[in-house]
């Protein structure tokens, strides 16, 4: 006679480790919101006359560079050395270049965007991003999602939509004030390249993702080969570009160090979300980030809150709701 033992589905120890693996996520996942919604405050607070006083390519490139040696440092202290006994293969390493190559992209479309179209045109219809993102997800990584996930995600696009019109009132009489142009203008080209913009970023995330997963090589091996060619390419961008009339490390703060410090900490986290997670958590991550902006700007800059947004908070909870349910 065989025996069967009554074994109960999940023991106290399993259960801790549930819940601490739960925690550890809350805690990375806020911790990206909070360095993400601060960014764009924390520039602001950098601002000289309402300029900026340091030379952005060079931040971004620091930004890179600090990516780097952290991912060095912590392959050291791990013993992830021991990966690197041979001269890494050809086949490995160069997967790591394209994602350094449509983000480069990417920042460079931002910036060609921006003679056909005013800037608050592109804050809304960047919005789009989220369902390219989702699109190139569930075809590229076969990753099917249900219908309920497919309208969560509609309502995180909604929600930024809206967070972004509304913020039109709050812009536009800002940017009379300073002289500029405060009409809302966008051509038939730079619709054509926000689509571009919006099908690159979900591309970059995507393909990223799959190269993380597929290869099983300790992520900061990973995340070593990834900003190796983040510098490389960077750097090239910065000698490549017209000449900034500031030096390297001119106008430089406590501020902007700051900035250097949690975006770098925020690329590193987002490899993690990455390897073990999804894209598709990363645009949950970005969308909570716009209510962390608007509640630093009016806390720390004095910006007026706009009356949608509450009913922002309530569609990308709902959306949140939904999809993980």
């Amino acid at each position: 006679m065989i025996v069967i033992e009554n074994v109960r589905p999940s023991s106290p120890a399993r259960i801790k480790r549930h819940w601490v693996k739960k925690i550890e996520w809350v805690v990375l996942l806020g911790l990206m919101v909070f360095i993400y919604g601060s960014h764009a405050p924390l520039i602001t607070l950098t601002k000289v006359d309402g300029h900026i006083p340091f030379n952005p390519s060079s931040c971004v490139v620091l930004i890179e560079l600090a990516k780097l040696l952290i991912s060095l440092a912590t392959l050291v202290l791990t013993g992830g050395t021991s990966a690197l006994h041979a001269p890494p293969r050809l086949f490995l390493v160069a997967p790591y270049a394209v994602p350094a190559i449509l983000y480069a992209l990417n920042n460079n479309l931002v910036v060609v965007m921006q003679a056909y179209m005013d800037p608050s045109s592109y804050q809304v219809l960047s919005n789009l991003k989220i369902a390219s993102t989702a699109l190139l997800y569930s075809i590229c990584l076969g990753k099917r999602l249900r219908p309920t996930q497919w309208l969560a995600l509609g309502l995180l696009m909604l929600a930024g939509v809206c967070h972004s019109y509304s913020s039109l009132d709050l812009e536009v009489p800002e940017r009379a004030e300073a002289g500029e142009d405060p009409r809302l203008h966008i051509t038939a080209w730079g619709l054509f390249l926000v689509l571009v913009y919006c099908c690159v970023s979900g591309l970059a995330a995507v393909y990223t993702e799959s190269v993380l997963k597929s290869q099983k090589l300790p992520l900061s091996l990973q995340n070593l080969y990834l900003y190796m060619f983040g510098v490389a390419i960077n750097v090239l961008s910065s000698f490549s570009s017209v000449a900034s009339d500031k030096s390297f490390l001119e106008g430089y703060s406590g501020v902007v160090w700051a900035i250097i410090a949690g975006q770098a900490a925020n690329g590193l986290l987002m490899s993690v979300v990455l390897k073990h997670g999804s894209g598709i958590t990363r645009l949950f991550v970005i969308s909570c980030s716009m209510l962390v902006n608007a509640l630093m700007s009016w806390a720390i800059l004095g910006l007026q809150l706009t009356p949608f947004f509450p009913l922002t908070v309530t569609m990308i909870g709902l959306a949140a709701y939904l999809y993980y349910r």
